[in-house]
């Protein structure tokens, strides 16, 4: 999500252009991991014939990593490349899939520290013995759980950019030129990091979840026993269906424009939070919105946060009922029921407000991004900063795309 700024001279301690990659979204500036970095040792898809190696095993990979819309030189150490053991079979497939690996172990990171802390807190409460003497933590202690994740997830996962969540990445194709054809590979790579996290969490706490419920026992909020709640969010049981978009909405708006803001250098003032202070300042952002606007419906925000752990709950036995708590609050709504609605302000209710942790973040990423690209952003990648603010692309999609998919060739990016 960095931001193209052709007036801002090289980085004072890394000495490169801020601007030489705009698609990381975490451009971390320590010595030979940055993929900026990794860019500008390896030189540009044009000159690569002639200055580099041609036998290197990155550049065997790169018609499979532009097929995948992935950058096609790998971002990896020239030396590492250059060394023989990266002609060995799982070397070749790591080198071509570096990328989604990184999300789906930072997606990982993420909800193994989220869930955890869920299920600590969860599972103590009532421990007169415990440090707290009502267990070992407490609301906020979820909170710390999740920032920590966050932030150490986008540590393991620096060279892909570090989205960790589907909806900062559409928002990123949408207005920052992202290839789309990376959406698909990193959608399943997160996705896949919640399940697998989940996974583990429910094998680390299986004891702790049968000594509340019960051995084979498994429910979902509002019983007091629940214990679906470690995995993904349930809403408050008064909480109606409007309310609980709302909510997501503003929570997932708040995080993608704040993060526009710790991105774009031309917007530091006096200071910055991006490079190596973009982790830390992503902790406060997290434990803020979970602070203050988590509450209500457990603050989603992040599809593979939340439907990969449901998934998970649902195999290992809490049943249906992780589909149609909260009034159908995730996504399922039976047809019986969408097919008699007497109204058409009832059937938009089942087609929007209920897919609630689904397609509220993406409305809500979309939305904050747009907002902070309006008011605030200056940089020439962003769609809102084109001619009639985008939209002329509508009329010509066609065009549009063709003419976005030759830019991102002609600049290295796929």
């Amino acid at each position: 999500m960095d931001a193209i700024h052709p007036r801002f001279e090289p980085d004072s301690i890394t000495g490169r252009d801020p601007k030489e990659n705009p698609m990381t979204l975490n451009a971390i500036p320590t010595a030979h991991a940055s993929h900026d970095e990794h860019a500008t040792n390896q030189g540009s898809p044009a000159d690569a014939s002639s200055s580099l190696d041609l036998h290197r095993t990155t550049s065997d990979m790169r018609t499979t990593r532009s097929r995948l819309g992935l950058q096609p030189q790998a971002p990896i150490v020239e030396e590492h490349d250059l060394a023989e053991q990266q002609d060995w079979w799982w070397a070749k497939v790591r080198i071509a899939l570096r990328e989604p690996f990184a999300e789906f172990f930072g997606t990982m990171i993420l909800v193994l520290f989220g869930d955890g802390a869920v299920a600590q807190v969860l599972l103590s409460t009532g421990q007169k013995s415990a440090p707290g003497g009502n267990g070992f933590g407490n609301y906020q202690s979820i909170n710390w759980g999740w920032a920590l994740g966050v932030m150490l997830g986008i540590y393991v996962a620096g060279d892909s950019g570090a989205y960790l969540n589907p909806a900062i990445t559409f928002t990123n194709c949408v207005l920052r030129k992202l290839p789309w054809r990376r959406f698909p590979i990193y959608l399943l790579a997160q996705f896949l990091g919640g399940f697998v996290a989940s996974g583990i969490i429910y094998g680390n706490y299986i004891d702790g979840i049968n000594k509340v419920e019960g051995p084979g026992i498994r429910t979902v909020p509002p019983s007091p026993t629940a214990t679906a709640g470690i995995f993904c969010t349930y809403p408050q049981a008064f909480d109606t269906t409007a309310p609980q978009f709302a909510d997501e909405f503003l929570a997932s708006a708040i995080l993608m424009f704040v993060i526009y803001a710790l991105k774009d250098d031309s917007n530091k003032g006096q200071f910055s939070a991006s490079g190596a202070w973009f982790p830390l300042a992503m902790f406060f952002l997290i434990f803020g919105i979970g602070a203050c606007f988590g509450w209500q419906t457990g603050y989603a925000i992040n599809l593979a946060r939340d439907f990969g752990p449901r998934l998970m709950s649902y195999a290992v036995g809490y049943g249906g009922e992780v589909w149609s708590a909260g009034g159908y609050y995730f996504w399922y709504a039976p047809m019986s029921w969408c097919e008699t609605s007497g109204s058409a302000g009832r059937r938009i209710n089942l087609l929007v407000f209920r897919r609630v942790p689904i397609v509220a973040p993406f409305c809500g990423c979309l939305f904050g991004g747009i907002l902070y690209d309006v008011f605030l952003y200056t940089g020439p990648d962003s769609l809102v900063n084109q001619p009639w603010f985008g939209l002329k692309d509508l009329a010509r999609p066609k065009a549009a795309i063709l003419e976005r998919m030759e830019k991102h060739k002609a600049e290295g990016l796929v």
